[in-house]
């Protein structure tokens, strides 16, 4: 790209003449002084790029703010967008600790309010069908692996898996006002 010295004269001129002007006006809106320097410079690239011809203009200066005012539209909008993705994120923390602070409160409620959480539990467990029972114990009490579970009661892997969803589904129906001591202690 061959440029000529006539242009750059031009270039530098309206650079030297406006630049201060929009960036102190870039600056009203955009708060920042690196992000108004970072727009201006914007405009500035654009025309040198596009070999502007700055004769054309019959009011350069209007040209230029409008140009500059849609920049600053646009990184005002960006700014805008991301602030409200931010604030959405941060309100969805909040919620998740609140519920994980009501959530601690309550197990600790239910732990030490509970005077027979293990007969609670043991009961629960003794209420599932047989085969259920005897695949949710090997898993969750012995510790044993699904294949080994399989392997033991000559049953697919998928048979035991199956099983325990259904344990799993049970137990927490059972169990639905002791959900956080369900929780610890079964997984």
């Amino acid at each position: 790209m061959h440029i000529s010295s006539t242009y750059k004269a031009q270039f530098e001129e309206a650079y030297v003449s406006h630049y201060a002007r929009m960036k102190r006006f870039a600056l009203q809106y955009v708060i920042y002084e690196e992000d108004a320097e970072n727009i201006v410079q914007d405009v500035f690239f654009e025309l040198w790029e596009k070999q502007f011809e700055f004769n054309s203009i019959v009011n350069l200066n209007g040209f230029l703010f409008t140009i500059l005012k849609n920049k600053c539209i646009d990184f005002l909008r960006r700014k805008m967008l991301k602030q409200k993705a931010a604030d959405e994120l941060q309100s969805e923390y909040g919620l998740t600790l609140r519920l994980n602070f009501d959530s601690l409160e309550a197990l600790d409620n239910i732990l030490f309010n509970e005077p027979d959480i293990d007969t609670l539990i043991q009961n629960a467990i003794e209420s599932l069908p047989e085969k259920c029972r005897k695949i949710f114990v090997m898993s969750k009490i012995d510790g044993k692996k699904q294949k080994v579970i399989a392997q033991e009661l000559n049953i697919s892997v998928n048979t035991v898996e199956s099983q325990m969803a259904i344990a799993y589904k049970k137990l927490k129906e059972l169990l639905k006002d002791f959900a956080p001591s369900f929780i610890f202690f079964f997984i």
